[in-house]
């Protein structure tokens, strides 16, 4: 998936820090110390460094890490493991991720969302001889559930997701919030803000480990704190920054990337970097 591009520019990050903070572009324009109409430049995407660079600490982001985004310098390019393929699909005017996940001992396989085409993962999944035991859903907004139902009937696994996002698709994640399918173990981190119910799942047992994200957190960026900006930033660190650094993180939107790199490169969370 390292082809594919970037959710968000450096004009999404600004929007999104802009919104978390409750902070109207003139009064960021003037604790910045930079003219209104800069600001609105930068922020409908007319990249300019000085500008940037002074808006940057006032919205808490990094502002190496802002530049880079701007200047188009930052790129994961992060290869997946055995056991791991992930489906980029179309929805509205935009694109979706889904995961599958298998242990390759016993071909026991799990799926996280489902993105917009079930289909493909079936397929994909019979292609290699993969039974699917287990869906697991970060979060209940629509592009990622779409096929939610037609998947769980095809392959007759169980689907879980948050209680407190309660779907008739799916049952509430059990008591431990953990899984075992084959050699594979996985726990469900709570990582609430984006969505009310928000979940990150933890895997380990291929050669690297992963933690499937959702809307939580993307490449350079993060998702919208539709929910809590606060709590969004917060449970990220809690649960995805405490992680080993070689860790891959598998989003919702946009390509593939770490832990260690997200914490070089994320505008968001610039007190990780060094």
């Amino acid at each position: 998936m390292s082809t594919i591009p970037l959710e968000d520019n450096f004009n999404d990050v600004l929007a999104k820090a802009l919104h978390g903070l409750k902070v109207s572009p003139e009064a960021a324009a003037s604790r910045a110390g930079v003219d209104a109409p800069g600001l609105k430049r930068l922020l409908d995407g007319e990249f300019d460094e000085p500008t940037a660079r002074k808006v940057a600490p006032v919205l808490q982001l990094g502002e190496e890490q802002l530049v880079m985004l701007g200047q188009q310098a930052y790129s994961p390019d992060v290869t997946p493991p055995d056991g791991l393929l992930g489906f980029n699909t179309p929805y509205a005017d935009f694109f979706v991720n889904a995961y599958l996940v298998w242990d390759p001992g016993s071909k026991q396989a799990v799926v996280f969302d489902t993105g917009t085409d079930g289909e493909a993962i079936v397929r994909a999944a019979s292609e290699r001889g993969l039974t699917i035991s287990l869906i697991l859903v970060t979060h209940t907004h629509q592009d990622h559930i779409m096929c939610l139902e037609s998947l769980r009937q095809q392959t007759g696994a169980p689907a879980f997701v948050s209680p407190d996002e309660p779907t008739p698709c799916a049952e509430g994640l059990p008591t431990g919030r953990f899984f075992q399918l084959g050699g594979l173990s996985i726990k469900a981190l709570p990582t609430s803000g984006h969505s009310k119910g928000g979940t990150s799942y933890y895997v380990t047992g291929l050669s690297r480990p992963l933690v499937v994200v959702g809307d939580a957190l993307f490449a350079a960026s993060m998702g919208r704190g539709n929910v809590s900006y606060q709590d969004a930033l917060e449970n990220n660190r809690r649960e995805i920054f405490s992680l080993p650094d070689e860790t891959i993180i598998c989003p919702g939107h946009g390509p593939l990337t770490t832990v260690a790199l997200e914490k070089q490169h994320n505008p968001f969370y610039p007190e990780f970097a060094h």
